[in-house]
């Protein structure tokens, strides 16, 4: 595997991969692996959808003599590139590796050794991040809501210099959280000022509730003090 890859692109350890990882994120009981990480059903059912891809293919790879083709094993790599790019979009490993809730376990299972950004040149400030974020919500239908993230220091969204993502806490219902604090929020980060958070059809008329703060993944301790809530409804 290459250094830095945490999703494997040799066939036999994506095949344990793969494997694992969608199991492991339906195991736990009252409270599955994935909830607790903030990983969404409509996420896990996709995540387990490439390991169903690519069990029969990987089955007729391992058989050298009669069905081990180069076009069995361009479904292969396909399936890992699919893997690779929904986890780019989603960020599916970052926001387990920043979880409020993450543990060694979880760590390992999916390969997070060294958390979302390697070594940096960027200078790392001393004191915490004092810039308020400003968010504007756009619901754009079919349970998905785009965001778009401000500094008070630009006109454009962007990530403050200091921080280098944006986290934020939320939860969808009718009633809304007390604060930032609460235990049934879900918790997300992402790398860039824009981006769209997809909640699901299902999601659709009820509301969002979600804080923000400016992120450095690598330096928690300097993030941004969470914004007021905001709210806003679900199309």
């Amino acid at each position: 595997m290459a250094e830095g890859s945490r999703i494997p692109r040799n066939f036999e350890l994506f095949n344990g991969y793969i494997s694992t990882t969608g199991a492991y994120l339906e195991a736990g009981s009252p409270t599955t692996n994935a909830s607790r990480l903030g990983i969404t059903e409509q996420e896990v059912i996709k995540w387990k959808s490439f390991g169903m891809a690519w069990d029969p293919f990987y089955g007729m790879y391992m058989d050298k003599k009669s069905s081990r083709t180069t076009s069995i094993k361009d479904q292969l790599m396909e399936i890992i590139r699919q893997t690779v790019a929904f986890d780019k979009t989603n960020h599916i490993l970052d926001r387990i590796s920043v979880s409020l809730n993450v543990t060694i376990v979880d760590m390992e299972t999916f390969n997070i050794k060294k958390g979302v950004l390697r070594k940096s040149t960027r200078t790392i400030p001393q004191t915490p991040i004092s810039e308020p974020i400003t968010v504007t919500i756009q619901p754009i239908g079919g349970g998905s809501v785009s965001i778009k993230c401000y500094s008070s220091t630009g006109q454009r969204a962007s990530i403050f210099k200091n921080a280098d993502s944006v986290q934020y806490l939320y939860q969808v219902g009718t009633t809304p959280p007390a604060s930032a604090e609460d235990a049934g929020l879900s918790t997300g980060i992402s790398s860039k000022a824009i981006f769209m958070l997809s909640l699901g059809p299902a999601s659709s008329t009820k509301f969002l509730y979600i804080f923000f703060r400016w992120y450095n993944v690598k330096h928690p301790d300097l993030s941004s003090p969470w914004s007021p809530l905001q709210t806003t409804l679900i199309l």
